[in-house]
């Protein structure tokens, strides 16, 4: 948990510094209590859990592809490699997460990682004027819009479910 007298993790700074650098408003909210799921997110944010915005990384051919995903329903992998055109994309292991992004599974953001990562957006995100994605840990969070979001992400829209 962070006290208002701890310093701000790195992954976190990464995020703000992201958001900034990207044009956006630094909205990042630090809680007490940790925020880990899309449930908990959504509790302590009082919203609809649809609007969490969960970053999750899989792979796809040995790198890295970023779902951003409504936190209300299950990735379906196999619809979106038949999407894309690809092979199999997998559920990438907290290992190659922590690698690619600089943040732990649970804490995840769409921004604020070493390099680019390719990112898809979940089309069911745009019924949501505001949406809150994790900020670089499990006791962060920031709001944006869906334009916003997929403006700084460069994400491609897709239905990923």
């Amino acid at each position: 948990m962070h006290k208002a007298t701890e310093p701000v993790p790195d992954p976190v700074l990464n995020v703000r510094s992201a958001l900034v650098a990207a044009g956006a408003q630094d909205t990042v909210r630090i809680f007490a209590a940790t925020v880990p799921t899309a449930a908990a997110a959504a509790s302590e944010l009082g919203c609809n859990v649809a609007a969490i915005t969960n970053s999750l990384i899989f792979e796809l051919d040995g790198e890295p592809l970023l779902i951003l995903a409504s936190g209300a329903a299950k990735v379906d992998t196999a619809l979106v490699a038949n999407q894309l055109g690809t092979g199999k994309i997998r559920r990438a292991k907290p290992e190659f997460v922590l690698e690619h992004t600089g943040q732990e599974v649970g804490g995840v953001a769409p921004v604020g990682h070493p390099r680019r990562i390719r990112t898809l957006l979940d089309t069911s995100l745009q019924e949501h004027p505001v949406l809150w994605a994790g900020a670089g840990d499990h006791n962060s969070m920031f709001s944006i819009s869906y334009e916003e979001l997929a403006r700084i992400t460069g994400a491609e829209p897709l239905q990923v479910r």
